[in-house]
């Protein structure tokens, strides 16, 4: 899947979405019902934007339609757990405001989010100066984090 873009489906598919670099990757899952959600989101809020908005574009957006559209596929409200990955500081800028700490401002919102879901966040991976690459298995639930330079690591 690509930027500001959303699935959900159920085993034995996988998820994967490929450069995150200040954008992050939200992974919910059902492990009782082996269904899986994933969001890349560049832009931590949708506010003030104007006019139609893309939901998988936002943190404050995403989650909550990653929720919903797992609970049409079957998934348990009370069953999701999320990981999430990306969120790095790709650029530096001399003398650079908060608003270019976007990999930041992205990640704290995606947590802020899942607590007001009541969502449990088991791990992140976020931070950095690198991106990422997230693939999620839905047959375990178990999240791989490929860098370059960096190997793979399993969350």
């Amino acid at each position: 899947m690509g930027m500001a873009d959303l699935k959900v489906t159920k085993d034995p598919n996988r998820l994967l979405t490929a450069g995150l670099g200040s954008c992050v990757g939200i992974c919910l899952y059902d492990k009782a019902n082996r269904i899986g959600g994933m969001a890349h989101i560049m832009l931590p809020t949708s506010l003030p934007t104007r006019g139609p908005v893309n939901t998988a574009k936002f943190a404050d957006t995403a989650v909550p339609e990653l929720v919903q559209q797992m609970i049409k596929c079957g998934a348990a409200r009370g069953n999701l757990v999320a990981k999430v990955a990306g969120g790095a500081q790709m650029f530096t800028f001399p003398g650079s405001s908060d608003v270019m700490r976007i990999g930041d401002r992205n990640a704290e919102a995606v947590w802020e989010m899942l607590k007001q879901q009541k969502i449990p966040l088991l791990v992140s991976d976020t931070g950095g100066n690198y991106g990422r690459t997230i693939e999620m298995c839905l047959s375990t639930g178990k999240l791989y984090v490929r860098t370059i330079d960096r190997g793979e690591k399993v969350l």
